[in-house]
């Protein structure tokens, strides 16, 4: 039988299990309550009232205000003077024919993959490699371009992409529990707001089923955001 821990019981004592909260409520509540000895992200969950199955998708990216508090390490697959360019726009891996290689043997120590388009034919193998994790580059994403520069400065200064899964859910880190409260309420509005503007035609009723607000290790918040039709 699993045992809860002091931290999990104190933190649980500040929550209203029935209670739906507004976005300043749920941050407060957060703060307050008692952290592990590393610095939580805070995450965003959504259940969105559209048919997975079907052809309403919802995906998209947003430049958080306030970054992500993430050392962002990414992965550059380009060839010639983008490579160069690459590194000096601060991208911890870069190469072309060699990092697709080193991809394909099952290395995956990155969070963002970037592509020029000239490499997407090439990195077509890579799909059941990285498409699993979500890191496949995509045109959609801002992930495959020739400005790979402005690409990696973009990530690296916040910008995240969300992607409705086959459940119809979206999990969006967007920040840290260091963050002020200010800052972090500004994310999830940013957020919010994308993901609102990325909603499908044709979607009845109340666009998000739920939304919750969390951190790595603590319990879960649920807003009362509505979107209607």
């Amino acid at each position: 039988m699993a045992t809860i821990s002091k931290r999990m019981k104190e933190a649980g004592k500040l929550v209203e299990k029935s209670k739906k909260y507004s976005l300043e409520e749920a941050v407060a509540t957060l703060k307050k309550s008692p952290h592990p000895k590393f610095d939580e992200s805070v995450d965003l969950s959504f259940k969105l009232n559209v048919d997975p199955k079907g052809s309403q998708a919802v995906r998209g990216t947003v430049a958080l205000p306030n970054g992500t508090g993430k050392n962002v390490r990414v992965a550059v697959f380009c060839k010639g003077e983008s490579e160069s360019k690459a590194k000096d726009a601060g991208a911890e891996f870069v190469g072309g024919a060699d990092l697709i290689e080193k991809v394909t043997s099952g290395w995956c120590d990155f969070d963002v993959a970037i592509a020029t388009p000239e490499m997407m034919r090439d990195m077509g193998r890579l799909g059941k490699v990285l498409g699993p994790r979500g890191l496949m580059p995509n045109p959609k994403a801002g992930t495959v371009t020739e400005d790979v520069a402005r690409a990696i400065k973009e990530v690296k200064a916040g910008k995240v992409e969300f992607k409705m899964d086959k459940q119809a859910n979206i999990h969006v880190s967007i920040g840290k529990i260091s963050f002020d409260e200010k800052a972090i309420k500004e994310n999830a509005i940013s957020l919010i707001e994308a993901i609102v503007g990325a909603k499908p035609q044709g979607v009845k009723g109340e666009f998000f089923k739920s939304v919750f607000m969390s951190t790595t290790m603590g319990p879960g918040l649920k807003l009362n955001i509505k979107v209607k039709e």
